[in-house]
């Protein structure tokens, strides 16, 4: 049997009164593309901080590669990490660096890779996803919000990782940027061969990068399927999120 490439096992985290995490369970195999939909407020972004490390579970187990790496820290966590990649929700990007800098800001700070062969590795990267040599020494505020996925998408390949983190990818995107950026992070991650964990409520992009979905609901994981049968799930929830109906089992947040 394959070992998980990420396994979440009875994860649980507190903040104050506030139950966030209740026992989430989740593997991630090698190569898979899951995609993980809930509301907001139902803990997507907890578990994803979990997951990497920028917080520690109260309870549960959290295994990389087969490896608990629930409380690890040092240089544990860092060789974890340097196998991780993450596009942030925002993008993230460096305002003070350049774009060729900020693809290149683990080769440069963490790698100690030589300027010159960080930025050639940078701008061969952002070739991949359609961006040229021009942009490279372009600022973040010079480009637009769908180029500045792009760059982040290349900041978190260009180590080429055994798996990826994608937070809301398609955030704050007209709809046909956001299939462009659906369309490369499928071509990436396949080739790249890695597996991908993404967190969204957009559902016409969980349906297009997806292999499985899996619903986070007050803190669990409430139902997992292949991504055909999601409009199919059977589960009353589900159905209400993918349909997008004020009407159903859960409470609309206003």
């Amino acid at each position: 049997m394959t070992t998980a490439i990420l396994k979440l096992e009875g994860v649980t985290k507190s903040f104050g009164k506030n139950d966030v995490l209740r026992g989430v369970d989740l593997e991630v195999q090698p190569g898979e593309s899951l995609v993980v939909i809930g509301g907001s407020g139902s803990g997507k972004s907890v578990m994803l901080k979990n997951a990497l490390g920028l917080m520690t579970p109260d309870a549960g187990k959290i295994w990389f590669n087969g490896e608990d790496v629930t409380k690890s820290h040092g240089e544990e966590r860092a060789n974890m990490r340097n196998r991780v990649g993450m596009l942030f929700q925002s993008g993230a990007l460096f305002d003070s660096l350049t774009v060729w800098e900020n693809v290149a800001f683990r080769l440069i700070n963490s790698d100690r890779l030589r300027r010159s062969e960080a930025k050639e590795r940078a701008i061969e990267t952002l070739r991949k996803v359609r961006l040229g040599p021009d942009v490279a020494t372009l600022y973040p505020a010079e480009i637009s919000g769908g180029m500045q996925k792009r760059v982040s998408l290349a900041r978190s390949i260009i180590s080429e990782p055994d798996l990826i983190f994608f937070d809301e990818p398609t955030t704050g995107l007209d709809p046909i940027t956001a299939d462009a950026i659906n369309d490369l992070i499928l071509e990436q991650v396949q080739g790249l061969g890695a597996a991908a964990v993404t967190i969204t409520h957009d559902m016409p992009s969980a349906r297009k990068i997806a292999d499985d979905i899996a619903m986070l609901f007050e803190g669990k994981i409430i139902w997992r399927g292949a991504a055909s049968t999601v409009d199919s799930s059977g589960n009353e929830y589900v159905d209400q999120f993918v349909h997008g109906r004020a009407d159903g089992p859960i409470q609309p947040a206003i």
